[in-house]
């Protein structure tokens, strides 16, 4: 199989599922960045907005372990989201500490137009695919991330 790319990468790579993952992920990342910036939002900020639809109001803490992002980091993203009236930080009933984090109206129906460029960055992305490789390519991708997800972390 001939590649013919502008770097064009040693045969011994193209047979190395963890290279291919991530030449994919490099275009991927790349096509959904571009589709969000077009709307001025990052994909961060796109994360919190359908972690916060998905599971509901929680903690910046809850929604930082659940993205695996830092807290400085998912401290600027809240701050801009909540700038723009996307979500709302209220102080937590249960513990006075702790701010609890909500999408508001305006995030939710800002979701629904983000969805919109994310579904165009994933049909960009897997062009070359039917929709039943698609279908097969998300379930592997799947058992592969499941499985590490559950192996221990190790120290």
């Amino acid at each position: 199989m001939e590649h013919e790319y502008e770097h064009d990468a040693p045969r011994r790579l193209w047979t190395l599922p963890s290279w291919l993952v991530n030449r994919v992920a490099l275009q991927a990342g790349r096509l959904v960045a571009e589709r969000l910036g077009d709307a001025g939002v990052r994909r961060k900020h796109f994360s919190v907005l359908a972690t916060l639809e998905e599971f509901g109001p929680m903690s910046q803490a809850a929604i930082g372990r659940r993205l695996a992002l830092d807290r400085s980091d998912l401290h600027a993203i809240v701050g801009d989201l909540e700038r723009d009236g996307l979500i709302a930080r209220a102080r937590d009933a249960s513990d006075r500490r702790r701010n609890t984090v909500a999408l508001t109206p305006k995030g939710k129906a800002a979701l629904k137009r983000l969805d919109a460029r994310v579904r165009q960055a994933q049909d960009e992305l897997l062009a070359p695919l039917s929709s039943k490789e698609r279908e097969q390519l998300v379930a592997l991708l799947t058992r592969v991330v499941e499985h590490h997800a559950a192996e221990p972390k190790h120290a």
